[in-house]
């Protein structure tokens, strides 16, 4: 989906505010109340917000918003927690990593790196990859799931199963209080289990928004991770976590 300015604004209120009203907005952007439904009602349509009546609201809960639709949600903290964990993963290294838009951003900071092996279940990330001589992708095989490219099944769990590698790149769809890692699709859920299971140094990337919603299907917990980076935590109890079980949190709105 392209944003328009006005488009992006109102997004980034409705994130901040958790809902915006279209009488508010048209005296905010000097533009009619009709131009502003018609902006809401194209963020809905693509499941960006939620329309209610007068307004929308920014989504919460386990509703799982349109791949193309997240990529415009917090892409400037996904482009810094991809920076950031790029730093942390050497030349002539083997990693795995998985489907998500953040994920994703890891990747696209990764491209000036030489002599690695990645291996995917992400059709974004391999695409992207791949034309790069300095970089050996290996795609998993398996069921492509149409909304978001991510090869998910048996077969991809069996394939990711044959390897053992230096690090892993995960996205994850929420992340409860307690720690829990969540997601939407129990088969996309067991391909992450085993990638987490064979790799020597577990990354999970996520943007502070995780922290505001919720998916039916358990991957693990954040004490399974050696490396947490978010925008920012908000939780005292997430921060806990991360120090009891020594899993090194980075936030990237934070000096370092």
């Amino acid at each position: 989906m392209f944003l328009t300015g006005r488009q992006a604004e109102i997004l980034d209120l409705a994130k901040a505010e958790g809902r915006v009203l279209v009488e508010d907005l048209a005296a905010r952007f000097s533009v009619t109340p009709q131009t502003i439904r018609k902006d809401l009602n194209d963020l809905c349509d693509n499941k960006v917000l939620t329309r209610i009546h007068g307004g929308a609201l920014f989504p919460s809960g386990n509703e799982n918003v349109k791949y193309e639709a997240r990529r415009s949600i917090a892409a400037p903290e996904k482009q810094a927690i991809g920076r950031a964990a790029a730093a942390m993963i050497p030349d002539n290294s083997s990693l795995f990593i998985n489907i998500g838009t953040t994920t994703e951003a890891v990747g696209e900071a990764l491209l000036d790196h030489k002599e690695l092996m990645v291996i995917t279940n992400n059709i974004n990330v391999a695409n992207r990859l791949r034309v790069y001589p300095s970089i050996e992708v290996v795609i998993a095989g398996g069921v492509v799931r149409g909304a978001d490219g991510g090869i998910v099944g048996e077969a991809a769990v069996d394939f990711i199963r044959q390897f053992k590698v230096d690090y892993a790149v995960i996205g994850v769809s929420a992340i409860d209080e307690d720690g829990a890692l969540l997601d939407f699709d129990y088969r996309e859920v067991k391909v992450a289990q085993a990638i987490i299971a064979n790799a020597r140094h577990v990354i999970l990337v996520s943007d502070s928004t995780k922290f505001e919603r919720t998916a039916p299907v358990r991957i693990g917990h954040l004490s399974q991770v050696h490396t947490f980076i978010t925008d920012s935590c908000p939780f005292e109890g997430i921060r806990s976590i991360c120090q009891e079980h020594d899993v090194r949190l980075v936030e990237t709105s934070s000096p370092p």
